[in-house]
């Protein structure tokens, strides 16, 4: 599919990719040394979104997680940063092989990893090295030795081609400034008929031009996020097939609360997005074992 004439067009664009790249380290560093208590995908200092308490805040029920998921990851690892849960919708075997764009401090990691048992792996990926030192810290206390965490960029992933069986990342892909590449990255690292099972959120309107063009607000999951028909056309050009976007329509609830002063639910919505890579691709790596 093509991007429609009248598709919102927004994707970070109001803002340089270098600058984009730095003020999302730099907010994301903080929340790891915060710890617990950040608000939502925006964190409480979202400038333009504002800050919210209860289940968002603490990436709860409300997101998806059932209260069995949020009793099961010790202390520390649930920052609070999502928007949706991605392993409710990835259908996890036990051996699979899982890679989290933008990982944080593991919660979705940890709770893959009860999906795929020790014979599995799990893999995180984050781009700030506060978000990786605590994430390690959490493989200890929650007795996950089949997890592992590496920084990189989600535009250059630190993994091999054609060694991973599904993809997750939650609330992660619309920080960055060339989505593109990321869905391109992804189709590389999965095996043919690999499968991608991302929440995130994505643009209904045009945002204003002072929220794509802002640090804070693109930081804050709010300004970079892209229209479905710009993400359908994304993952079909990088290769995927069975491309499904669904939008949330519960997710106005929370979503509302990202910023005091104007109304977010009127420009974004939070979406599940599933893809999957071909089994007959012809150009992947299939005698690889590890990622």
């Amino acid at each position: 599919m093509t991007d429609g004439e009248d598709a919102p067009t927004t994707d970070g664009d109001g803002l340089d990719p270098a600058r984009q790249r730095a003020a999302v380290r730099e907010r994301y560093g903080e929340i790891a040394e915060i710890g617990s208590g950040s608000s939502s995908c925006c964190g409480d200092d979202g400038g333009d979104c504002g800050g919210t308490e209860g289940p968002a805040a603490e990436g709860g029920t409300e997101l998806g997680y059932t209260e069995d998921d949020l009793d099961a990851v010790a202390a520390g690892a649930n920052l609070g940063l999502g928007c949706g849960n991605p392993t409710a919708i990835a259908s996890l075997e036990p051996g699979e092989t899982v890679l989290d764009l933008g990982s944080g401090g593991g919660f979705d990691c940890f709770l893959a990893a009860r999906e795929v048992g020790e014979e599995g792996r799990v893999v995180g990926v984050d781009m700030t090295p506060e978000m990786v030192e605590r994430a390690r810290e959490n493989v200890g206390a929650n007795d996950a030795t089949n997890v592992e965490f590496r920084l990189g960029e989600i535009e250059h992933l630190p993994v091999a081609d054609g060694t991973v069986d599904v993809i997750l990342s939650n609330c992660v892909i619309n920080l960055s400034a060339d989505k593109r590449r990321v869905f391109a990255e992804a189709y590389r690292v999965l095996r043919p008929g690999g499968r991608l099972a991302v929440s995130d959120v994505v643009a209904t309107a045009d945002l204003p031009s002072d929220i794509r063009g802002d640090a804070a607000s693109v930081s804050a999951c709010v300004g970079g996020a892209a229209a479905i028909p710009t993400l359908e056309s994304m993952l079909a050009d990088a290769g995927f097939v069975e491309v499904a976007i669904e939008p949330k329509d519960d997710s106005e609830s929370f979503i509302r609360e990202w910023d005091p002063d104007r109304d977010l639910a009127d420009y974004l919505t939070a979406a599940t997005i599933e893809a999957r890579k071909p089994t007959n691709d012809p150009e992947s790596a299939t005698e690889e074992t590890a990622a």
